[in-house]
């Protein structure tokens, strides 16, 4: 099973405030303890949303571009680990061992989902040509 583990932003994540220097030393740790179990498939952080866009589909059919910065924080996303782990538990076993994602003392917050695999939909021509593609991408599953 596969779970993004999303750090939730905050005004200072917003304003591009880097991590001091303890908390990155924490993440490095953490990011290794992940890798050397597995389970870790990808990571990042996020620039503010700020330097980002969104970009809205209507029932139309219209495109409309909105450049950032978009509110409120908590609701946007400062970075995320992609794991795969075997249950649900697991997964948020690992998040509760993450640094705090804002350093300590601040409030944080990691959303866990789990990412749809290929076999949670019925057979069709459609999967099967996502799953030649995800075959070519060399995807672990």
């Amino acid at each position: 099973m596969r779970f993004m583990m999303i750090v939730k932003a905050n005004k200072n994540s917003e304003a591009g405030v880097m991590p001091d220097e303890k908390l990155i030393g924490a993440m490095t740790r953490y990011n290794e303890e992940l890798k050397k179990a597995g389970v870790l498939l990808d990571l990042s952080g996020l620039q503010p949303s700020s330097k980002g866009a969104r970009v809205k589909f209507s029932a139309e059919g219209q495109r409309t571009v909105t450049d950032g910065p978009f509110s409120p924080p908590h609701d946007l996303i400062a970075g995320y680990w992609l794991i795969q782990v075997k249950s649900k538990e697991e997964a948020i076993e690992w998040a509760k061992r993450a640094p705090a994602p804002h350093g300590e003392g601040a409030e944080g917050e990691i959303e866990l989902r789990q990412l749809y695999e290929l076999d949670d939909f019925e057979p069709s021509e459609a999967i099967a040509d996502a799953r030649k593609l995800e075959s070519e991408l060399g995807k672990k599953k």
